[in-house]
């Protein structure tokens, strides 16, 4: 089996003595509606690999991670899950909102933001729920593997992927009860704000869903209403409303929950499912990774899953005072050991999307004066502490053919069926911002998996 350095290392080798340049390696990316939509004309010019055990590693510990985080109510509050809610940030509107129309169990769509370090992959955040970005991946590998050097590569070390938009349709379809035999009719519902700006997306995107069987339409959620016994678009009747607005809408104006209210009252009263249910979005805060974290609860967990969530996530606390464990099993206050390693540590909102809040300590902009400020802000609110995860460096073609480096970050999704692809965004190691998010200017494209042997 190959492993993600020496696959790397070998397709690098392979482009170079093509002289393939970056314009030619991206394929039809840009040409692609769907794609530009959303990610603009400018992609990667090449995907990521992972060779086979590596992933099946990273699946196994993403599953007993999510099997971990799904239980901290139970474990930590006595199952409240209000009072996990309020621990993670959540205003009592948030609070609110999740308690309601909860469905069956957390949803086993996710998407873990990871760096891939020196001594592994590191799980910066763990988004979950229907409103994940990055999902287009087998549209990416699909134009990428046009080129001859990545179809001939691919073919020889049996490379492929995972489509993640077609696990979204199995995964919306499964967790709501359904099959697509059953021709559900879904409304994908934005919130009207952003709706402005992802229409032109969200509507290729449900012809996209279209092409998996699954009807589907766009729309934002103050297009819905209940009438009849049914929750209906334009008249239509909706099986499934598929939520991509985010909790922090619910903050926008005092009005915002009411437009809420009635797709929610109707998700209580049976005659609509959501995917995902609002209350996905607790268990999407990073303070849960702090719960995670932190040594005081290691005892409730098993020892398998103490071994997934020692590699995948970074040492993480709630910005409070008092004494934490380092990784070397120092005891330290943390305010003073924060003050102390700012250039090891980022400061990071516990419920905001996107990178917004984040603040580096290791950006030369960020002097230790306005650091001092900005965790004294932070104490007992909704905010952690995160030690900082150094990325590998990765390499990409540039317009000449040269390889330039770059900072990578992977998306990687799970689905009720385990693995559910991937995505990678990347910033020039020049960039000013060390945040690898499409808001401040991050490219995007897909991962190729070693495929399991034949039989």
């Amino acid at each position: 089996m190959s492993d993600r350095a020496s696959l790397t290392e070998q397709y690098l080798a392979r482009v170079r003595a093509s002289g393939a340049t970056a314009a030619e390696l991206i394929g039809s990316q840009p040409d692609s509606a769907q794609l530009t939509a959303f990610y603009g004309k400018e992609f990667l010019s090449r995907p990521l690999f992972i060779g086979r055990a590596e992933l099946e590693q990273l699946e196994l510990d993403l599953l007993r991670f999510h099997g971990a985080l799904t239980r901290l109510p139970e474990l930590l509050f006595g199952g409240d899950l209000g009072a996990f809610a309020r621990a993670v940030g959540m205003t009592e509107v948030q609070v609110s909102a999740i308690l309601r129309g909860r469905g069956q169990g957390v949803t086993r769509q996710t998407r873990a933001d990871i760096y891939c370090t020196e001594s592994g992959f590191k799980m910066l955040e763990c988004n979950m729920g229907s409103a994940l970005g990055g999902m287009d991946n087998g549209v990416m590998a699909q134009a990428l593997l046009e080129h001859p050097v990545l179809r001939d590569f691919a073919a020889e070390h049996r490379l492929g992927f995972v489509d993640s938009t077609e696990v979204q349709v199995h995964n919306t379809v499964t967790e709501c009860g359904f099959t697509l035999a059953d021709h559900p009719v879904v409304a994908l519902a934005d919130w009207p704000s952003s709706y402005e700006t992802l229409a032109p997306y969200n509507k290729l995107l449900c012809e996209r869903w279209g092409s998996y069987g699954l009807e589907a339409h766009a729309c934002h959620i103050g297009e819905l209403e209940v009438r009849d016994g049914r929750v209906r678009l334009a008249g239509r009747p909706i099986d499934i409303v598929v939520r991509t607005f985010l909790i922090e809408d619910l903050l926008e104006s005092p009005e915002a929950p009411a437009l809420m209210d009635p797709v929610l009252d109707a998700a209580e009263a049976g005659l609509v499912k959501i995917f995902t249910p609002m209350a996905t979005e607790a268990f999407a805060s990073k303070g849960a990774l702090a719960m995670l974290s932190d040594e005081r609860n290691r005892h409730l967990f098993t020892a398998e899953e103490l071994e997934s969530l020692d590699r995948l996530l970074p040492w993480t606390r709630m910005v409070r005072a008092g004494q934490v464990t380092l990784e070397d099993g120092e005891r330290v206050e943390l305010l003073d050991h924060a003050l102390a390693h700012q250039e090891s540590l980022a400061l990071k909102p516990t419920l905001l999307h996107g990178g917004q809040g984040i603040v580096l300590g290791w950006d030369e902009r960020v002097s230790a004066d306005a650091w001092r400020e900005q965790i004294a802000a932070a104490v007992d609110g909704p905010y952690l502490l995160q030690r900082r995860a150094v990325p590998v460096t990765e390499y990409f073609p540039d317009e000449q053919g040269e390889l330039v480096p770059w900072l990578v970050a992977w998306g990687v999704f799970t689905g009720v069926n385990g693995y559910g692809g991937a995505y990678a965004r990347g910033l020039p190691m020049d960039s000013a911002s060390g945040i690898v998010n499409t808001a401040a200017g991050a490219l995007a494209s897909s991962v190729l998996i070693e495929l399991p042997p034949l039989d």
